[in-house]
């Protein structure tokens, strides 16, 4: 069993979220990453958004967007201190199933080239990438259509 529960993200979780957020990025220097934890609040109240929690607080997150004819993968943060315990893997998951549920055939999201390590997480996971716009990596993943409804 895991020692994180995850749920639906709530307004008052948005600035916990924030810090999770800046904790999973700081330790890449890269100047042109965009700003991650921007208005968690908005993110909470515009779009599908869930926290993995534990005794101590918030310690991961998932922002999905649903964007035309595929589901948007617009962050998931682990901080650090949980890396290596399987919730990068269980908010993918997480991230699939509702995709799936909701009917979409595809996710897709945006990484960075400085990131490699996301890189190799999604593509462990089935992702693979259709683009680069400078250091910006796109990628894809088709679902399972026999799950799709």
């Amino acid at each position: 069993m895991a020692d994180w529960t995850i749920r639906r993200a709530e307004p008052n979780d948005a600035e916990s979220l924030g810090r999770c957020i800046d904790a999973a990025y700081a330790e890449y220097r890269i100047t042109d990453l965009p700003p991650m934890s921007d208005d968690c609040a908005a993110e909470i109240a515009e779009n599908d958004v869930w926290v993995a929690e534990t005794d101590s607080g918030i310690v991961g997150g998932l922002i999905l967007v649903p964007s035309g004819g595929f589901i948007l993968l617009a962050n998931v943060a682990v901080h650090p201190e949980w890396r290596g315990a399987g919730l990068g893997r269980r908010l993918l998951m997480l991230a699939e199933t509702e995709a799936i549920s909701r009917g979409y055939a595809e996710m897709r999201l945006n990484t960075h080239a400085g990131m490699p390590e996301t890189i190799r997480l999604y593509s462990r996971n089935g992702w693979m990438q259709i683009g680069q716009r400078g250091n910006r990596i796109m990628m894809r993943k088709a679902l399972a259509p026999q799950l799709i409804r």
